[in-house]
């Protein structure tokens, strides 16, 4: 198993919308990946609308692995870095659990055929970015110079 390079803690923000179809009255679906993990409550309503409600589901963290560098390089060279998002509903019941955040593409496309209850991608800030970027340096760069040998 790949050990972790680097862990940082996020906040995750969901959207519940009422839609119209026969069998199901709302759709969740991941909106935004905040920086830094607020001081708030997870669940907490953040705004409500007639059809619409968001949500800080609560935090999660991005694990970054030294094995998955190529798939975040891939990631952020694509010009629209996106952060993949899954949630499970407890015991077949509504409430949902923030099961998986990551920046991998590789990863994040094989959650689409795991059997989450909700999957979804949202944009990655420039400040997560910024710090996949520094943890994965690109192929070639080294902290040290290199001496002849």
């Amino acid at each position: 198993m790949a050990m972790t390079e680097a862990t940082r803690e996020v906040g995750v923000v969901l959207r519940r919308r009422s839609i119209d179809n026969p069998w199901i009255d709302h759709a969740w679906s991941p909106t935004a990946i905040l920086d830094e993990v607020p001081a708030t409550a997870p669940w907490t309503v953040l705004s409500a609308a007639p059809d619409e409600t968001l949500y800080y589901a609560g935090a999660a963290s991005i694990d970054l692995f030294s094995s998955d560098t190529a798939a975040y390089r891939d990631n952020l060279a694509d010009g629209a870095p996106r952060i993949w998002v899954a949630l499970r509903r407890q015991d077949g019941g509504q409430e949902l659990e923030l099961t998986k955040v990551t920046a991998d593409p590789t990863e994040g496309e094989a959650i689409f055929e795991s059997g989450c209850d909700v999957i979804g991608t949202v944009p990655m800030s420039p400040e997560i970015s910024s710090w996949i970027a520094a943890v994965n340096p690109p192929v070639g760069w080294s902290s040290r110079p290199l001496t002849p040998g």
